[in-house]
């Protein structure tokens, strides 16, 4: 069976063994072959073809409900549910998302793109089933990864004491498998999910149990001798103790015994979890040696696994990790901490050089801030690195353990912005409006590099919490601008010009430069300001260029973003709010290429240069002085 032959789940049900086998060849060289043009997770999707085909032969998907968490191990599952002939717009503006969607197909049936959710979401299916009266199986497949997140255990503790009908699947891709430990727990697998032993040991605690005197004790010794020896060779007492059957742990690349396996779960009434050992990166020798590098990758050759383009710049995350590096030469105090990503905010260089100063607390954002602040209560200067999206997690912890405290925690936000591909679920468009309105903290977002570094250098002279947001593209002027010392609070004129002035912040500074060159084109002067600070304001600038058209420039979602704390100071200092304030809408931004979605958004210089100068000819002081 060729794999664009496969329209439907239905399509696999007729297949050998063998047929399955050469499929999953085929599922993962097609794999490789889009995501080394495209970009995405490969390494997770590699390592689940086999549990995804079993899933898919087990149970009727189109009526039964798989999710997956984290949504970007779902490639294979989107192959074999229609997708095949898209597949090769994978993460590309207007084509398939790198994360389920329900828009997308009926065998999307909840949207996950940040980790620990699923079982909460199965859970609140699985609820929903029963109240109507409905017999379909809700299966919720948790990687490893996102077993380190408190929502996971949550849910946990509120399945199992609910006793109802619910398959998790914990696909385990760290550990090894091991032949021995595989076939006991194969033989003590198929004796726990069979109805004969089932069976009888119901009727064992029946019989025992109606013996006077002896029969309950008996019982209990004979059921704590079983359960002792089977925690000699299988670590299920934690799952048991919250409610739920422990089925594993299973080879996850032998297709034919995850059915058997999955068949019978299918048949336990109440909670149960079958654990599945994977390798990430199964069937890529690069991926399969590198599995951190191939988990989100931008596009690569396959032949080398090297990335196909380069940035000439150094991203923000290392300019970050080499400043945090030179105050821990000269601070032993100086700490960080990051909750599973290391690598991808650049803290992954701080760890080599201060191994013994760096904390991951796993998918943990909350834990982290929480953590954080009791560092700093206790004398430490830690900063935490997350990325923007991922901090939405952590609202509470800011307000109520770090910044009421003024705690000396310095956030550092990365993937400020859009963030192109990875979509709605991953762009940093939201922390302003969360970090705006808490008292006490300051809210920083450089222009470039160069501006970073300044930022990063001034932190310690702070004495209570610090954010910096800075975006996934890295950006360069201090050729044009050289940088000079950072202060807190005071804005940067980079341009000067009677007609107008464009404020912008972070990002949207380079764009603003950009559109004053195409406006004094036009004969237009516009003056360009690099609103470095976003909190506190510098409001004595702002003063000074209230007797001007202004427009304000933000990477961020308009609303309880930068231009509204700049329209709320000049509306209460009766003077006049922005002429218009550029960002993104009240809406979800899809997935596509950065530029795309600024052309999309019209946030693009030649987009915000038109709508400028259409306002401008109106503006009667203009006139006057022209």
């Amino acid at each position: 069976m060729q794999l664009e032959n496969i329209r439907s789940p239905r399509d696999l049900q007729d297949l050998s063994q063998e047929e399955l086998a050469d499929l999953a060849r085929q599922i993962r060289e097609t794999l490789v072959e889009t995501v080394s043009r495209r970009g995405g997770h490969l390494a997770s999707n590699l390592g689940v073809v086999e549990l995804t085909l079993a899933l898919h032969r087990v149970f009727d998907l189109s009526d039964d409900r798989v999710i997956f968490d984290v949504g970007h191990q779902s490639y294979v599952h989107k192959l074999i549910t229609g997708r095949y002939w898209r597949f090769g717009s994978l993460r590309t503006f207007g084509g398939l998302s790198g994360f389920p969607k329900r828009a997308e197909s009926e065998y999307d049936v909840f949207e996950t793109g940040h980790a620990s959710t699923a079982i909460s979401a199965a859970l609140g299916l699985a609820r929903a089933r029963d109240q109507l009266g409905e017999r379909r199986r809700i299966i919720a497949v948790v990687g490893d990864g996102a077993m380190t997140g408190g929502l996971c255990y949550e849910a946990l503790n509120d399945a199992g004491s609910s006793g109802t009908r619910l398959i998790v699947i914990l696909n385990d891709n760290e550990m090894s498998i091991s032949q021995n430990v595989g076939a006991l727990s194969s033989h003590l697998t198929d004796l726990r999910v069979s109805k004969g032993w089932n069976s009888t040991k119901r009727r064992v605690r029946s019989r025992l149990q109606r013996i006077p005197l002896v029969g309950k004790p008996v019982y209990r010794f004979i059921h704590a001798s079983k359960s002792f020896l089977r925690s000699l060779f299988i670590d299920e007492g934690f799952f048991t103790s919250l409610g739920f059957r422990y089925i594993g742990p299973i080879d996850g690349h032998d297709e034919e015994r995850l059915e058997q396996i999955l068949r019978k779960a299918a048949l336990i009434e109440g909670p149960v979890l079958v654990h599945v050992l994977t390798q990430k990166g199964h069937g890529y020798d690069k991926a399969e040696q590198q599995p951190e590098r191939f988990h989100g990758t931008p596009p690569f050759y396959v032949e080398s696994g090297n990335a196909r383009e380069t940035s000439l710049l150094p991203p923000y995350g290392r300019v970050m990790a080499e400043g945090l590096c030179e105050l821990a030469k000269e601070n032993d105090r100086i700490v960080a901490v990051t909750a599973a990503m290391a690598q991808g905010t650049g803290l992954d260089l701080f760890a080599e050089a201060y191994p013994k100063q760096i904390f991951d607390v796993g998918i943990a954002e909350e834990h982290a801030v929480t953590m954080a602040a009791g560092m700093a209560a206790g004398g430490l200067r830690p900063y935490v690195a997350i990325y923007a999206s991922f901090f939405q997690r952590a609202f509470d912890q800011l307000i109520h353990d770090v910044a009421m405290q003024r705690l000396p925690v310095v956030f550092l936000i990365d993937r400020a912005g859009l963030v192109g591909e990875d979509g709605a679920t991953h762009h940093g468009v939201f922390d302003l409006a969360e970090a705006l309105p808490v008292p006490g903290l300051t809210v920083l977002a450089p222009r470039d590099i160069c501006e970073l570094r300044h930022m990063i250098r001034w932190t310690p002279q702070s004495e209570g919490p610090v954010m910096i947001r800075y975006g996934r593209t890295p950006a360069d002027m201090s050729e044009r601008y050289p940088c000079k010392r950072f202060t807190p609070g005071r804005w940067e004129v980079l341009e000067r010009g009677a007609d107008c002035v464009l404020m912008a912040v972070g990002s949207m500074v380079e764009t603003a430069v950009s559109v004053r060159d195409l406006l004094l084109k036009e004969g237009v002067e516009a003056a360009v300001v690099n609103c470095s600070t976003v909190k506190p304001l510098d409001e004595k600038l702002l003063r000074a260029f209230s007797d001007r058209p202004m427009f304000t420039l933000e990477e961020h979602l308009l609303t309880g973003g930068f231009a509204s704390a700049v329209t709320g100071f000049l509306v209460a200092e009766e003077l006049p709010p922005p002429r218009i304030a550029f960002g993104l809408p009240d809406t979800f931004v899809q997935h596509g290429a950065r530029q795309q979605l600024l052309r999309l958004l019209g946030l693009t210089p030649a987009q915000l240069t038109r709508r400028i100068l259409a306002v401008l000819p109106h503006d009667s002081e203009r006139s006057e002085r022209g």
